[in-house]
Parts: C-alpha cells; structure tokens; sequence
C-alpha cells in the first residue's frame, strides 16, 4: 500500500510538472504570436497612415489647381474695371500675383507673408467700392510673437472670406459696410470678415461655392483640431470667424 501510494504521488507530481511545462510553452507561443499580431497591425496601421497622407497631398494638390485660376480672373477683372485706379493698385497687383505663383505652391508660409497678401489683396477688391463707402479694416498683429515668421501659415487660407464679403455686399443699401478684422497674438491668429448682405446673397453663401467647400476641406485635413470657423447670418449681416492655434500646431509639428 505504502509503495502504491508513492508511485501515485510521483505520478501527480509528474503531471504537475508536465502541465506547467506545458502551460508555459502554450504562453510563450501564444506571446511569441501576439507579438507578431501586434507588430503587423502596426505596420498596417503605417502603412494605412502613408496612404491616408498621401490622399491628403493629392487633394490639396486638386483644390489648388483650381483656386489659383478663380483668383486670378477675379483679381484681374477688379483692377480691369477700374482703369483709372490701375496705376495705384500695380504694385499691390505685383504683390499678389508673385504671392499666388511662387508661394502658393509652398505646402506652408509664414503668417507674415500670409498677412502682406491679405492687405494687398483687401487693397485691390477696395478700388470697386466708392471712397465713401463705410469700409473698415483692423489688424492687430504682434511681430514679436514666436510664430510669426515661421512656415505654419497654409498659403491662401485668406482669400475666400476676403473675397465673398466684397462679392455678396448689398453696396446700395444705406446701412451697407465690410468689416474686417486681422490679429496674431499669443501664437493665435483670428480673421474676422463682417458685411450687409442682401437675402438673396446671404442665401447664396448658405449654399457656398467652390471656395468656401475648398476652405473648410483644407482646413480640416491641414489643422484638425487646431482651428475652428463659424459663419452666422443676423438681419443681414452675414460674418464669418477664423481661428487658428498656430502655436499648439506649431509644436505638434516640432514634436511629431
């Protein structure tokens, strides 16, 4: 009896030891296999990171292939219609038009040279209004700010606000105005366009065309959660707000 009851307690304690064996085999496969999972889902996830920035590239590469030539028949018929005005608008011409060739193919500007565009091109579009006009523009710009030079700034982002609130402005009306304002503080840029709008027109920027669906789309696979736009329409006054954190942006970009 007393010998049976050794071979059994060898025997349990042979399966005790077979089964941890066993059991840290299976974990170590099991680890080896998920390592492995892991590590293909990872490259798939780089793999699907490159093809989605890709996509991204090609899209702006679209949409600025087709906003450069809107601009500049907008831009060339507003110094044509107004011939005798040419003269002092050349040289904000010149500064655009070199804008729109040479940097608007740059994926980044600084908001320095975003902000010189933005008051050459609102110069322009002034020469179709009359002097007496209740047009008013502000720009609080601190050159001092960090970011101010740097290339963070997509280029044209300024052009569709600029431009509707000249295109859709009820001139006739006697309580008519553009308003625009321009500030880079605290690594924040702000550009607040206000104007009077007929209902037909503010209906029409509701519907929006090609450049207001270019703008949000840019915006959006450019800055992410780093901007935010809201547009509102009240007794036809039709303003739209752009904001952006070119600092947080700008650090993710150092950073990534």
């Amino acid at each position: 009896m007393e010998g049976n009851y050794y071979m059994i307690h060898d025997y349990l304690i042979f399966i005790g030891v077979f089964a941890i064996f066993f059991l840290l085999t299976v974990g170590i496969y099991l680890f080896g296999q998920n390592k492995k999972f892991r590590q293909r889902n990872l490259k798939l996830a780089e793999t699907n990171r490159i093809i989605e920035q890709r996509l991204n590239e090609v899209q702006l590469e679209h949409i600025g292939t087709k906003l450069n030539p809107h601009l500049f028949k907008n831009i060339l018929n507003s110094v044509q219609s107004h011939a005798y005005q040419t003269y002092m608008s050349l040289d904000k011409l010149a500064n655009v038009l070199d804008y729109i060739l040479y940097e608007s193919n740059s994926k980044f500007v600084s908001p320095k040279e975003e902000l010189n565009f933005a008051l050459s091109l609102i110069e322009i579009n002034k020469i179709k209004i009359n002097p007496l006009f209740d047009f008013r523009i502000k720009s609080k710009i601190n050159k001092s700010d960090d970011v101010y030079e740097e290339k963070i700034f997509a280029p044209l982002l300024s052009v569709d606000l600029i431009e509707n609130a000249f295109k859709h402005t009820d001139f006739l009306a006697q309580d008519s105005f553009i308003s625009i304002h321009l500030e880079l503080d605290n690594r924040v840029f702000t550009m607040k366009v206000s104007n009077k709008a007929s209902l037909k027109n503010v209906l029409e920027k509701e519907k929006s065309g090609f450049g207001s669906q270019s703008l949000d789309q840019r915006l959006k696979m450019i800055y992410n959660n780093y901007y935010q736009l809201q547009k509102s329409s009240k007794n036809g006054i039709f303003t739209a707000e752009l904001t952006i954190n070119l600092g947080e942006f700008y650090d993710k970009m150092r950073y990534s």
